[in-house]
């Protein structure tokens, strides 16, 4: 085997422990991390409040910056790659994943099937205020 190692996450030192730099390296990639969840957040607010952008595009922009926001969080902070020893993370992430979209899916269903079964009754209460 060679001593480089492979698919390491940033941050990830398990293998350079050895190594001084080591825990340089280390504050170094969550300081990248810090920097860019700060920036993407920044750019968020930004976007959600300029007129600057093309109205429709706008949530289109935010799921993108969300996504890529989440992704800084796995890798940087979390450590989360497709090597091997990381297997069962990869696994839970995708479980999670897959509850979190099945609870937003049948919530987004349930509240859909509310609306149209309680039709809006304005027009009742406005006589019963006139009288």
């Amino acid at each position: 085997m060679t001593d480089t190692p492979y698919d390491l996450a940033p941050g990830d030192t398990k293998a350079l422990v050895s190594r001084p730099e080591a825990k340089l390296s280390g504050v170094l990639v969550y300081t990248i991390g810090l920097v860019l969840a700060v920036g993407l957040t920044a750019t968020s607010f930004w976007a959600a409040n300029t007129s600057q952008l093309w109205g429709p595009g706008v949530a289109l922009g935010l799921a993108v910056l969300a996504i890529a926001q989440m992704g800084v969080h796995l890798v940087f902070f979390l450590h989360i790659t497709t090597g091997p020893d990381n297997t069962n993370n990869v696994l839970a992430l995708a479980f999670g994943i897959l509850i979190v979209t099945m609870i937003v899916i049948g919530s987004i269903g349930i509240m859909s099937d509310l609306s149209h079964m309680m039709p809006m009754q304005s027009g009742s209460m406005g006589m019963h205020m006139q009288h």
